[in-house]
């Protein structure tokens, strides 16, 4: 590992503090504490591009090979710093220093590596190897939009007992509000049965970011559609955990960057509270 004064902060999730290719830790503002990313998309390549992506030089395509062997020795040196190092001391304000999560994040969509149900496996026998918090969770930051892959199927089955979790996007429930903000064509349609398929294998969340752009917050009808969905989704069965609910907390690196803007914490709480009165929990950070 490389050596670095630098102190984490919830708005600098840099890839490169640990001087690693596919371990990265970040203080996450949604997990609470420290969060061990774990990139499989170093090649900066994504089969979205979100306009409010922090990832400077996106470009489309998806992950390269994973050199397993290489992600299980960082994985291991990283987990052995942070556990019995001064890692936590040297980069870690005193109120996150704890380790909540292993995270499946990265410059890219992770369900696009091939080898994402091996590296879930990789992760069980890394994990087996340190005395790490019980309750510390395995969670894929996703898309969505690669959930119906037998390989990204198997690697969930398999999280659900590494006490997995799924944050699965959703910006926007009409077509248009997805091509402005994802720079993706999926149909809602397809969003709706991967989320099915992803919550029937593994807890799942939405995670949905809300931002100003032109310095207006969502349109009625773009919140409509939204609460519309989660009403259906709701009605069908769909055993959703609930929603993250969060604000722009990093720079965008992307084209639109100046148009964003955060928007105000009076509308995200007032968006929440309609989604609550839905009957499903959120949890706000704006």
């Amino acid at each position: 590992m490389q050596r670095t004064s630098k102190l984490l902060h919830i708005a600098d999730h840099s890839r490169d503090i640990a001087g690693m290719t596919y371990i990265y830790p970040v203080v996450s503002r949604r997990a609470g504490g420290v969060s061990i990313g774990i990139n499989l998309n170093p090649n900066n390549a994504c089969n979205w591009r979100c306009i409010y992506c922090q990832v400077p030089e996106l470009k489309r395509g998806t992950a390269p090979a994973i050199d397993l062997a290489k992600l299980e020795t960082e994985l291991g040196t990283f987990l052995n710093e942070i556990l019995y190092g001064s890692f936590m001391r040297m980069h870690v304000p005193p109120e996150a220093r704890r380790i909540n999560d292993i995270a499946f994040s990265g410059n890219g969509e992770p369900t696009s590596a091939r080898e994402f149900e091996q590296v879930v496996e990789l992760i069980t026998r890394v994990k087996a190897d340190y005395d790490l918090p019980e309750g510390l969770k395995l969670v894929l930051i996703t898309n969505g939009s690669l959930i119906d892959r037998p390989g990204v199927q198997e690697g969930l089955r398999r999280m659900a007992a590494l006490n997995g979790e799924v944050w699965f996007k959703l910006d926007s429930a009409t077509r248009e509000g997805r091509q402005r903000i994802n720079n993706t064509r999926m149909s809602l349609k397809k969003m709706r049965n991967n989320l099915q398929l992803a919550a029937s294998l593994c807890p799942t969340w939405l995670q949905t970011c809300v931002f100003q752009n032109d310095n207006a917050p969502p349109t009625g009808t773009e919140s409509d559609a939204y609460l519309t969905f989660i009403e259906e989704i709701l009605r069908e069965g769909v055993p959703l955990q609930g929603v993250l609910l969060y604000g722009l907390a990093r720079p965008s690196m992307q084209p639109e960057a100046p148009r964003l803007t955060k928007i105000s914490r009076e509308w995200m709480e007032a968006f929440s509270a309609k989604i609550e009165a839905l009957g499903l929990a959120v949890r706000l950070n704006p």
